[in-house]
């Protein structure tokens, strides 16, 4: 504004929303907006000496206000002044940290004192990045991540310190003995870490020399990860850049430059992958410190999340399969490589011993690689045997071939170890930088330029290129023969690997002019190239905001996006809008997905909405491509242009449209041609009301018995287009689809009405409708075999007298009889032997009850013959048992009981002699009775002891 003096220093209250600034003159303002209009809600005026630096806490209570002095003032956020303290230096930045109970501020000597919260010298913080300076320098700032939204692992580097010459200490904490150190290689002027803390945006100057000898500053702004690892170098026009600040999200960026404000936007290296229909990306919540993967079918919106123990360094997805790399759980130098699939579910894990800076995945191999190793791992899916386990043997062994590991200075032989311990190798002095594979070759990048091309699957150094720039990500096309290339300035150029010698390769555009030398192929503002899956020629291309198309190095003409690329194939690109997908990663929306269509798809459908189909198929023929061909094929069935749909489906290779059309043409009605022609293109429907049409129902019926839409089977049937067979074949189908998706009650119903009594007999029992099983068997006829199968089921159950009598009226006695000794019904399975004359029953209960003997279980085996009808078996145990119970003389009165129990026995077995049946046609005398009660009690010859005995010992 005209006249008020100039603004020294800004501080921003997220939290309360308000804004705190500084003037050459020492006043601070507290502004707060208020519909639309700021107003001073707060002034100060120290009139001694200029404010050196403000910083509100996290949580926005307190402000810490530092002036030139060494002055300090820490005050509240409603105005309140809490404390203030004179430090005896000049005081530069000030910082809290993120739990505000310590305050770190920074002197003018390069110096970090550490205070606590109200004002205590805690300790002095060492500045391990000015150990081998040779000038002095001075502090340019101090930022501290609060981890408001997060952090990506439990010991990132939080805490940045930065000097004019260039150099950084990023901290874990402000105890960190062993923070990372970075020489950012320019002067500094400022620094401020993004809103999760994932990427460090250091400004400032870098001087040059031209070629003429001339020296100029160029302003660039350097990004780095937590680790220190350099991301990426935004240049910006200008010669002194005094501030940057991020926007909120991390999306975008403004610098300002001498007296003017750029913005840039930044796109995040996000840890994602697209295999098939499936968008894997990772994640990370305020709550929770671990990270998470989430598996997102954009064709079915299922969404499957995997929570990671560890925390996950990166992911890579090609083909079907995604592979992605975290800390091992059991070892701290150790990492672990997991392969999964579409839906997450595991399918291999390989263990190594380098955390992998770089991964990438084809159709065969994972790659891995850090600074100074690389790692090949020839996979397997579940179609076949996994290469790690030895088969029969379920052992954990490394198969030769399979893996190889070796250190990157080491020379790559075949009697090389094929797993090298590379654990504890001095560093390279020329580390790999990027890593690209295909299917066919490996490539590795070194910060020297070098390019090494390695054969797969028999790995072998092919090739040595050289290289220009610093190269930052490599993009392989399909048939391995072209490369692009990205630097760390965003420059995109294209390699050839055929043309390439040793000397170049690099690919040119053909002179604008004759006398014209061909110009190298360059695009900038580049931050993701991919390349079509089925053509070597075509590749997408995204620069800042837009996507280019390239075929033959042509562009079309720029799209307006800032989705992130995941597949190109059939002349469409598809892309996600991640940015919006972080937003609330957990639940992403079909809304975010794009897809584009390059130009000559564009055309082709032009060409056949506005013009015949010979002017299509020229045009064509001009811009050959299977999915071109394809267009032009079905817009021929339509027609039912037979020879040209034939030319075009040849031309595509599509063996199965070649087929359609040879059957096609073997039709003798156009209806029927063009039915089949609608049901090829998925318009069921009109394929039917054709066949309607034509008074054929049957057609229609067998349309829809292919598709197995049974619903619209039994329909037809019931207007009159089939026989009964039919309509219960379409019933029992239909139960079988109700049945898989476990909906039983339904699933019986149809099996009912298509009479398929096996089916309702499992649905019946998996629904545990007993009661209808037991209805089923009653009403099923005497001897059918199912009768035997639904005994088994209601014996499983517990259920014995209604498997009984579906054992017995399926003719199974035998089973019958099992049933009943199953359930420790012994009554009922002699009744049934003496009914149905089965001798085995006898053998049968000798056999449980010697069990049960042999097993220690005496009484058991009494209760057993008891139920059985056998007294005699029951008195003689009993017997045995009171005998040696009594000469133990432990419990005379048990031994008495046990001799009254077997006497009992007995007189249930003379009650039942009595009582039992006389034969027909007369009675029994006299002395038939007497003579079998005599054969009853007459005593064995082995006989160990006699009740008698037994009492009188008791009444001793």
């Amino acid at each position: 504004m005209p006249g008020w003096p100039q603004v020294v220093c800004v501080c921003w209250n997220e939290n309360y929303r308000k804004l705190t600034t500084s003037d050459q003159n020492g006043m601070i303002i507290v502004w707060m907006l208020h519909k639309g209009m700021w107003y001073e809600e707060m002034i100060n005026n120290r009139n001694k000496s200029n404010v050196r630096g403000m910083r509100w806490t996290p949580d926005g209570q307190r402000i810490c206000i530092i002036y030139e002095d060494g002055a300090v003032i820490v005050g509240s956020v409603d105005g309140n002044r809490l404390w203030g303290k004179e430090i005896k230096t000049e005081l530069a930045h000030v910082e809290w940290s993120p739990d505000g109970r310590n305050i770190l501020f920074c002197t003018r000597a390069c110096e970090v004192h550490i205070y606590d919260s109200i004002g205590n010298f805690v300790s002095k913080l060492p500045l391990y990045c000015l150990e081998d300076a040779a000038a002095a320098t001075s502090l340019v700032g101090i930022e501290w991540y609060d981890g408001s939204e997060g952090l990506f692992s439990l010991d990132q580097p939080v805490l940045a310190i930065g000097f004019e010459n260039g150099r950084l200490q990023l901290m874990r904490n402000e105890a960190d003995t062993s923070p990372v150190l970075v020489d950012a290689g320019m002067s500094l002027s400022c620094m401020r870490w993004n809103s999760d803390g994932s990427v460090l945006a250091v400004a400032g100057t870098l001087s040059t020399k031209s070629s003429s000898g001339e020296r100029r500053d160029v302003c660039m702004v350097q990004f780095y990860a937590p680790s220190g690892q350099h991301m990426r170098t935004l240049k910006v026009p200008g010669s002194t850049m005094s501030a940057l600040s991020w926007e909120g999200g991390s999306l975008r960026v403004a610098l300002a430059v001498d007296s003017f404000i750029y913005f840039a936007n930044i796109r995040p290296n996000y840890r994602c992958g697209f295999l098939g229909d499936t968008l894997v990306y990772s994640f990370t919540t305020p709550e929770r410190h671990d990270s998470a993967l989430l598996f997102w079918n954009t064709k079915t919106d299922e969404r499957v999340t995997k929570l990671l123990s560890k925390p996950l360094v990166a992911v890579h997805a090609a083909a079907d399969c995604c592979v992605y790399a975290t800390q091992a759980d059991d070892a701290d130098n150790q990492h672990v490589l997991r392969l999964c699939s579409a839906n997450g579910s595991p399918i291999d894990q390989k263990y190594i011993d380098f955390e992998p800076a770089f991964l990438t995945l084809t159709q065969y191999h994972v790659v891995a690689a850090s600074a100074d190793a690389v790692y090949v791992w020839q996979y397997r899916t579940l179609t076949n045997k996994l290469t790690s386990v030895d088969a029969g043997t379920g052992s954990l062994r490394r198969k030769e071939g399979r893996e190889r590991c070796w250190h990157i200075d080491d020379e790559l032989r075949a009697s090389s170890e094929p797993v090298a311990m590379v654990a504890g190798r001095e560093a390279s002095q020329d580390p790999i930088i990027a890593l690209a594979a295909s299917s066919a070759c490996m490539l590795v990048a070194r910060e020297s330029g070098a390019l090494l091309r390695f054969s797969l699957p028999h790995i072998g150094l092919e090739h040595k290129y050289t290289l220009r720039g610093r190269t930052q990500s490599i993009g392989i096309n399909c048939d391995s023969t072209r490369i692009s290339l990205i630097d760390a300035n965003g420059l995109l150029t294209l390699f050839d690997l055929e043309m390439a010698k040793g000397a170049g390769g690099e690919v040119r555009l053909p002179p604008a002019e004759p006398d014209q030398p061909p110009a190298r192929f360059e695009r900038k503002d580049v931050w993701q190239v991919l390349w079509a899956e089925d053509n070597a020629q075509l590749f997408a291309v995204m620069e800042k905001s837009r996507m280019v198309l390239f075929r033959e190095l042509v562009p079309d003409e720029p799209v307006v996006t800032s989705g992130y690329l995941c597949s190109f194939s059939d002349l469409e690109v598809r892309a996600v809008l991640l940015d919006e997908v972080m937003r609330e990663p957990e639940h992403p929306s079909k809304k975010m997905l794009q897809s584009h269509q390059a130009r000559a798809l564009r055309e082709a459908q032009e060409h056949l909405r506005e013009s015949n189909l010979a002017d299509a198929f020229g045009f064509v023929e001009a811009n050959p491509h299977p999915r071109l061909w394809r267009l032009v094929a079905e817009a021929a069935l339509h027609k039912l242009d037979f020879g040209v749909a034939d030319k075009s489906f040849v031309r595509a290779e599509d063996y199965m449209g070649i087929h359609l059309v040879k059957r096609l043409r073997l039709l003798d009605d156009a209806k029927k041609q063009a039915a089949e022609v609608a049901a090829y293109f998925s318009q069921f429907d009109e394929a039917e009301k054709i066949y309607r049409e034509l008074d054929r129902r049957d057609l229609a019926l067998q349309l829809r018995a292919n598709l197995g839409d049974w619903t619209k089977v039994v329909q037809l049937v019931q207007q009159g287009g089939g026989d009964d067979t039919k309509l219960r074949n379409a019933w029992d189908r239909i139960g079988d689809q109700f049945l898989e998706q476990s909906e039983l009650d339904k699933a019986a119903g149809y099996y009912a009405q298509a009479q398929n009594m096996p089916a309702l007999a499992d649905c019946l029992y998996r629904s545990e409708a007993y009661a209808g099983l037991v209805k089923l068997a009653a009403d099923l006829p005497d001897g059918t075999p199912l009768l035997v199968d639904i005994g088994h089921k209601l014996s499983s159950v517990g259920m014995s007298a209604d498997a009984v009598d579906a054992f017995v009226k399926g003719g199974d006695v035998h089973a019958a009889i099992d049933s009943c000794l199953m359930q420790h019904k012994f009554e009922g399975a002699v009744e049934l032997a003496e009914k149905h004359n089965f001798p085995g029953v006898q053998k049968a209960l000798a056999q449980f009850a010697g069990q049960l003997i042999d097993s220690g279980k005496k009484l058991q085996a009494v209760e057993l013959y008891s139920k059985a009808s056998q007294f005699t078996e029951a008195a003689k145990l009993l017997t045995r048992i009171a005998a040696d119970v009594g000469a133990s003389r432990s419990n005379p009165q048990r031994a008495k009981k046990l001799f009254v129990a077997a006497a009992l026995e007995v007189e249930r077995m003379r009650k039942q002699m009595l009582d039992s049946k006389a034969p027909q046609g007369g009675t029994q005398t006299a002395a038939q009775t007497l003579e079998s009660l005599v054969t009853q009690v007459r005593p064995a010859p082995n006989r160990e002891a006699r009740p008698g005995r037994g009492g009188g010992m008791g009444g001793g």
